[in-house]
């Protein structure tokens, strides 16, 4: 995932690409890094990555990126402080080619959640919530792919806090490494708070100012 990779901003773009894409189980698990051997190197997965100024001008900018595995095979992440619109679940569920009956007008804040397969569709949440192939974290946030969890969230019984986002960040064996070393990226432990909660428009700044305060 090189500095000058831009991800197309467009929802339009999105929901038409998804359209034609089935989402399923598969297409995270087949993105996923599977060897929790990270050869010596300290897993980020769990933590939350931080741009620096040296992504400046970059489709990261002031990106924060929620960690969810990081081991010699590569790293995967959804950064969740970059929203796009709210959409009805009706709608994205149709954009899948589900049922949407019985949605009703309920809605949900979508993200970008990175320049690769921007056709996927996930949903960060809290951990409390499982259904099959739920990537469980870090015991505090999980990781499902669309649709069946939109479908709860329509109907009233999805995860207690949830964010919808498409498309993730991918990085090859070793090269999250690399740029970490060469000072792309600062990390700290991922807070519910902070991935949840607080204004997206001030995530970037309280993740920064957890990591000063912790160096």
């Amino acid at each position: 995932m090189g500095r000058g990779q831009r991800a197309p901003l467009d929802l339009t773009f999105v929901i038409a690409a998804a359209a034609a894409i089935a989402l399923s189980a598969t297409a995270l698990e087949a993105a996923l890094p599977t060897n929790p051997d990270t050869s010596g190197r300290t897993s980020l997965t769990g933590q939350l990555l931080i741009a620096t100024s040296a992504l400046q001008d970059s489709p990261f900018e002031r990106t924060v990126i929620l960690m969810a595995q990081h081991n010699r095979e590569g790293a995967l992440g959804v950064v969740i402080n970059k929203p796009l619109e709210e959409r009805t679940v009706a709608s994205l569920l149709e954009a899948f080619g589900e049922d949407a009956d019985g949605m009703g007008e309920s809605r949900v804040r979508i993200f970008l959640g990175g320049p690769v397969s921007p056709a996927v569709g996930l949903v960060v949440h809290d951990s409390a919530y499982r259904i099959p192939h739920t990537l469980d974290i870090d015991g505090k946030v999980a990781l499902t792919t669309a649709p069946d969890v939109l479908r709860d969230i329509g109907a009233g019984k999805g995860p207690g806090k949830s964010l919808v986002v498409f498309g993730y960040a991918g990085w090859a064996p070793s090269q999250l490494d690399d740029e970490i070393a060469r000072g792309d990226w600062y990390s700290v432990k991922e807070d519910p708070a902070l991935v949840f909660d607080e204004d997206r428009a001030k995530v970037w700044t309280i993740a920064m100012a957890r990591h000063q305060s912790e160096h």
